[in-house]
C-alpha cells in the first residue's frame, strides 16, 4: 500500500482490547451466548490488549502535528456484529482514543477491507485472518502477547525481523535447505543484489515517511532491525535499504544470539518476527506479533 500522507494500521477488537473472558464464552458456548454476553456487558469497560499500546502511541502521533492533517489513522477492523461491536467503540471512547471508522463483519473474516480503508499493516489476534491477509499481499500479524503495563517512554519504538518480514524469505529457504555455511556464501557472494521486498516493507516505508515529518531529535517514532544475521551477511541487508531509500534507525547484527535482550534494551513496543519461537522468547515482557510468511511456517504435507 502506498503512502498517500497518512499511515492507516487496521486492529482487530481483540488486539486492541482483552476478549479474553467473552471469546473464551465463544468458543464453549456459541455465537448466541457471547452475543448475550456482549450486549449484556455493553457498558463495562474493557481492559487493554497487547496491541492497545502501540495504537495508542500512533494516535498520539496527531497531537503533535498541530494544524497539519493527521498522519496516523486506525481502523477497527471486527468480527464482531454492530451490536456486540458497541461494547468495543464504548471502551474505545473511555480511553479517549480517535478511532471513528471500523467495519463488523459478523464473524466473516474481515481481511477483505484492507485495501478499501487503504490500511498499511492489519494487526489481529486471529491467526487465520492474518494469514490471508499476508496470502493476499498485506502486511498482517497475529498479535501474541507481551507487556500491558503503559510504557515510560513515549517514542513510539518498533523492531523487525529481517528475513521473511522486512525482506522476502529468499535467502532464509537456503539457509532451511541447505544449512548456515551455504546460506552465508550466498549472502556474501550477492552482497550488492538487494534482497526482493517482504510482506512489511510498505509499513515500514510509511513509517519513515511519517519520522521525515519531524526532526530527528523530535522524532515520535524509532525503528530498529533485529536479525540473527551477521557479518558478512549484514552488508547485502545494508545495501538492500540504501537502494530502497530506506532508513532504518538501528540494526542490531546478531549472529543467532537470543533477541530477548535485545530489545528489551531497544524498549521495543511491539516486535515482528516470522518466527514464533522468538516472538515467544520475547513476548514476558515485549508485546510481539508472529509474521506466518515464508519458509518457516509452511507446514509439510
Amino acid at each position: 500500500m502506498e503512502f498517500t500522507g497518512k499511515l492507516v494500521v487496521a486492529v482487530s477488537s481483540r488486539a486492541l482490547f482483552n476478549l479474553d473472558e467473552s471469546h473464551h464464552i465463544f468458543e464453549t458456548q456459541g455465537k448466541e451466548a457471547y452475543c448475550a454476553y456482549q450486549i449484556e456487558h455493553e457498558d463495562d469497560i474493557l481492559d487493554p490488549g497487547f496491541g492497545y499500546e502501540l495504537v495508542r502511541k500512533l494516535l498520539a502521533i496527531n497531537a503533535q502535528t498541530k494544524n497539519k492533517q493527521p498522519l496516523v489513522e486506525v481502523i477497527l477492523l471486527s468480527q464482531n456484529s454492530a451490536d456486540t461491536g458497541l461494547r468495543i467503540f464504548n471502551s474505545i471512547e473511555h480511553y479517549g482514543l480517535d478511532i471513528t471508522r471500523a467495519a463488523f463483519t459478523g464473524g466473516a473474516s474481515p481481511y477483505g477491507y484492507i485495501p478499501a480503508f487503504g490500511a498499511h499493516l492489519f494487526l489481529s489476534a486471529n491467526a487465520e485472518d492474518v494469514t490471508n491477509a499476508l496470502a493476499a499481499g498485506f502486511a498482517a500479524a497475529t498479535i501474541l502477547s507481551g507487556a500491558l503495563q503503559a510504557s515510560n517512554v513515549e517514542q513510539l519504538r518498533i523492531a523487525f525481523d529481517g528475513d521473511a518480514v522486512l525482506f522476502s524469505d529468499q535467502s532464509e529457504r537456503i539457509y532451511q535447505q541447505q544449512g548456515l555455511a551455504a546460506f552465508t556464501e550466498n549472502e556474501k557472494n550477492a552482497a550488492k543484489v538487494p534482497l526482493l521486498d517482504g510482506p512489511f516493507k510498505g509499513f515500514l516505508a510509511a513509517l519513515q515517511c511519517i519520522q521525515a515529518e519531524f526532526s530527528t531529535e523530535k522524532s515520535p517514532i524509532r525503528t530498529a532491525l533485529v536479525t540473527a544475521r551477521s557479518a558478512p551477511a549484514h552488508e547485502r541487508v545494508i545495501r538492500t535499504l540504501r537502494q530502497w531509500g530506506i532508513r532504518i534507525d538501528e540494526a542490531l547484527f546478531l549472529g543467532g544470539m537470543p533477541k530477548q535482550d535485545f530489545l528489551t534494551a531497544f524498549g521495543a513496543d511491539i516486535f515482528f518476527d516470522d518466527q514464533k519461537k522468538h516472538c515467544e522468547a520475547a513476548a514476558e515482557h515485549i508485546s510481539t506479533a508472529h509474521v506466518p510468511h515464508g519458509v518457516a511456517n509452511q507446514v509439510d504435507t
